[in-house]
């Protein structure tokens, strides 16, 4: 887990520069195809060494799917739907998560681990062929059609130019690091679903193993109403009270209110509790996360998917962080909610930095 955090982290800027740079269409192409490769070459390892070797080369060439994603988003959507968009991306990945144990465990247990590894590979092979020759990078005369039929041209997408991203501009400016920090321990919580979250039910709740599937599958359902909700309220909130006000009111409220989910799972014993108090938790902080990468095209701009790389890198670096200190708590006081409790002061911490985001202020002041 370590070693893929590790290069996916790492390459999330690099690879959403790539996008802006050279296309989305050719990008998010070789990505996919990269993913499926090693996801296939998984099958294939011998060993400790082989594995932790594929899992590092598997992260390198996935760091960069939700950044160019995120380009993509500025390039074809207006700005008053880059939350819709983005939530039903968010949204994607979360029912990947809730069917993945009802396809992946049938699989296993009829032809091996392996066997799970090819049929996945083999379905991203199918998704690149169907991306590379439907998909579009909209030209900069198409973009000009739609931007003249609409009434405000500040709603149009981001141009298709070819472009070097200022970094030098957007360091300086605080709203970067507040978006970085913001995310940063976000984090937190959502990598504890990620890692964490089905050994916390079965040796910190006492889950057996063949209640897991649904105990998992359910929290990542959630997830998904939670993204889409959460794409439609920060829009439309954006529309009505301007979009600085509008992210922010959705990206506090469901930070502030997952803290209080995370802290009760932690507080209050027993099984049921605890599944449900985790289940609105996933559900009710991924109401925020379509606002935090919509942020990343408010600001961003043309340059969305750099901003969204760096910001999804600080989130695999608090990830990775909170995976490890998750593991040593438990292993030194032998308690499972203690760590929760940390998470939930992590999600305060990031609920006040969302407070401080202005996202009617661009990085970079772009000429017209």
């Amino acid at each position: 887990m370590s070693s893929f955090i590790i290069s996916y982290g790492l390459m999330q800027i690099p690879l959403g520069m790539w996008g802006d740079k050279k296309g989305h269409r050719i990008v998010l192409a070789l990505i996919a195809l990269w993913w499926s490769i090693f996801t296939i070459a998984t099958g294939f390892t011998g060993g400790f060494i082989s594995l932790l070797i594929v899992r590092f080369l598997f992260g390198i060439g996935e760091a960069g799917a939700y950044p160019c994603m995120t380009g993509a988003i500025s390039k074809w959507f207006l700005k008053s739907e880059a939350a819709k968009a983005q939530g039903y991306i968010w949204a994607a990945s979360r029912v990947g998560g809730a069917i993945t144990p009802f396809v992946v465990i049938p699989v296993v247990l009829a032809f091996g681990w392996r066997f799970a590894f090819y049929i996945l590979g083999f379905l991203g092979l199918i998704w690149v062929i169907l991306w590379y020759f439907w998909y579009r990078d909209p030209s900069v005369k198409m973009q000009d059609t739609i931007a003249s039929a609409l009434e405000n041209t500040d709603q149009k997408p981001q141009t298709n130019e070819k472009l070097s991203v200022p970094w030098t501009i957007m360091m300086k400016n605080k709203q970067f690091w507040l978006i970085l920090s913001m995310y940063w321990f976000y984090a937190w919580a959502t990598w504890f679903f990620f890692s964490w979250f089905p050994t916390f039910m079965e040796e910190g709740r006492g889950f057996a193993k063949a209640q897991l599937t649904y105990a998992v599958a359910i929290p990542f359902l959630m997830s998904m109403i939670g993204n889409i909700s959460g794409g439609y309220l920060s829009d439309s909130l954006s529309k009505k009270y301007g979009v600085k006000t509008g992210r922010r009111l959705l990206g506090v409220s469901g930070l502030a209110l997952s803290a209080v989910c995370m802290f009760l799972a932690a507080f209050i014993p027993g099984k049921i509790q605890v599944f449900i108090f985790l289940s609105l938790c996933f559900g009710i902080i991924d109401l925020m996360l379509p606002s935090a990468w919509a942020v990343c095209v408010d600001v961003g701009q043309k340059y969305a998917g750099a901003v969204s790389g760096a910001m999804n890198t600080a989130g695999n670096i608090g990830g990775f962080i909170s995976a490890i200190v998750f593991g040593y708590i438990v292993e030194t006081t032998g308690n499972y909610n203690f760590p929760l409790f940390i998470i939930s002061g992590m999600l305060i911490i990031s609920a006040v930095i969302f407070s401080r985001i202005n996202a009617s202020q661009p990085l970079v002041k772009v000429e017209k």
